[in-house]
């Protein structure tokens, strides 16, 4: 089968998975559709249990060679897929915002950041050496030398979510390549398109067959392939419930989460307020809200209260929502109205409880206008769990004490957001919050791919950012020569 772009696709031409390196159909369809227009996106074949059956043993079988491919082959794959998403970069664009209803602005960047996500594992596999260690400052290890070395624990089972289709593949897949692991990806049911396309491009290079699968199994066949013993990693990012439920399903493997979060910024009185009102207003309605880093929770202090809750509001309100497919949209539709009508009943069940709407509020389909809600009682839906969706909740704090203990006061801790121009005050926030990574200036929806990214508490287990999944995904190996002359 011809893998190459075809440009005279139509969007009911199903698409192939990848079966252990080859394109593949199964004895199903699914199909796509854009949650704005109800247009069909795109379709794609299911596989078979035989066929799921024959990726795993094909991983399972070339481990020990994936494992054993010099590393100038893992790099230089690395790089061709890099260099080919960007070459490919509108096409993904689109469909992306056509599968999961991301603005086309967001997806060109998501793209982008795919990109550069595998050309930082290309650049850290180059540097994925051993390290010796001399063990005679003892003298009862005279003429011994260590040599220490990463080793992958074997084939890893990636299973990603909807709102980033394919960056949060690339980020279970580049660092699995890098460091000499077969990888089967089960990407989420209603965003499998991008997945594909990046399946096409990794079948373009030298990989050895075996080394990839992705494979769009519905979520109810997902359960086999947890817990087939051939594949000894889980890297699951997505909701807290379903993450769990894999670490208590195999509590012997190596499980890497990613988890949810409720994030919250923090602006206190001396933060440049219009650039704090203005990131904020825009990375809490960004992909319609469904990160799990978009601000959730604005934690003010008194003493700008009333300005920035001024400011925010404008802010919020100039944001354009509307149709993804237009160049000026920045808020789009969730990835379903299923999802939306969740969301509408979060606050509903807020404002019944006594909160405030400032701005916002209303549902037109699969869109929620940007919302901010005041006034919200502690044990609402909206102030203790993940609403992933354009909604924001402002919180009044007396003092910096306060407003930290309330960014502490949740059962997540994936990353804060701290406006500030103290010096102290961030390494303060950083030796304080209980959160994965601290923000300081900025919301806490910044993430640079290469950089250690995970939470602590609910938010999950694990690390990503190149290196940091490289290790996670690998165990320390120690070789001893024994009567050597140092």
């Amino acid at each position: 089968m011809d893998v190459s772009p075809n440009p005279e696709r139509r969007s009911t031409d199903p698409r192939p998975f990848w079966l252990a390196g080859r394109p593949a159909m199964g004895d199903a369809e699914g199909t796509v559709t854009n949650s704005h227009d109800r247009r069909v996106v795109g379709v794609y074949s299911f596989p078979t249990a035989e066929q799921v059956e024959q990726a795993v043993a094909a991983a399972d079988a070339v481990r020990g060679q994936a494992a054993a491919l010099p590393l100038h082959v893992r790099a230089e794959a690395l790089a061709h897929v890099a260099h080919r998403l960007a070459e490919r970069t509108e096409e993904l664009a689109q469909l992306i915002s056509g599968e999961n209803g991301k603005p086309v602005f967001w997806a060109r960047g998501e793209v982008g950041r795919a990109v550069s996500t595998f050309r930082f594992a290309a650049e850290e596999t180059r540097r994925f050496s051993g390290e010796v260690q001399r063990l005679d400052t003892e003298a009862a290890a005279q003429g011994r030398l260590a040599y220490v070395s990463r080793v992958p624990y074997g084939p890893v089972l990636a299973i990603t979510p909807f709102n980033f289709p394919l960056n949060l593949v690339a980020h279970k897949v580049a660092p699995a390549i890098a460091v000499g692991a077969p990888i089967i990806v089960k990407p989420a049911p209603k965003t499998p398109l991008s997945a594909l396309v990046l399946g096409e491009i990794l079948a373009e290079t030298d990989l050895p067959e075996g080394m990839f699968s992705v494979l769009p199994v519905p979520n109810e066949r997902a359960g086999a392939l947890v817990e087939d013993p051939r594949l000894p990693v889980v890297s699951f990012t997505g909701s807290g419930p379903v993450g769990y439920a894999i670490l208590d399903q195999v509590p012997r493997k190596h499980v890497t989460l990613e988890l949810g979060g409720n994030a919250a910024a923090v602006v206190l009185a001396d933060a440049d307020l219009d650039w704090a009102a203005g990131r904020i207003a825009l990375f809490s309605n960004y992909q319609a809200g469904q990160s799990c880093i978009a601000v959730q929770r604005v934690i003010v202090e008194d003493a700008v209260g009333d300005e920035f809750t001024e400011k925010l509001v404008k802010a919020v309100g100039a944001l354009v929502t509307g149709d993804p497919a237009d160049e000026k949209t920045q808020v789009g539709p969730l990835v379903s109205e299923e999802a939306a009508v969740r969301v509408e009943s979060w606050i509903k069940e807020a404002v019944a409880a006594g909160a405030r709407v400032l701005i916002g509020g209303t549902r037109d389909g699969a869109t929620i206008a940007p919302t901010v809600l005041a006034d919200v009682p502690a044990d609402t839906k909206v102030s203790c769990e993940e609403i992933f969706g354009p909604v924001m909740i402002l919180h009044r704090a007396g003092s910096v004490d306060e407003a930290f203990a309330a960014v502490n006061d949740s059962r997540y801790g994936l990353q804060a957001g701290v406006f500030t121009r103290s010096l102290d005050i961030a390494f303060r926030a950083n030796r304080e919050l209980e959160v994965g990574g601290v923000i300081i200036g900025d919301v806490p929806s910044y993430r640079a791919d290469q950089m250690p990214y995970g939470g602590v508490k609910e938010s999950g287990v694990g690390r990503e950012g190149l290196r940091s999944a490289m290790a996670d995904l690998t165990y320390e190996k120690v070789m001893v020569l024994t009567g050597l002359t140092l």
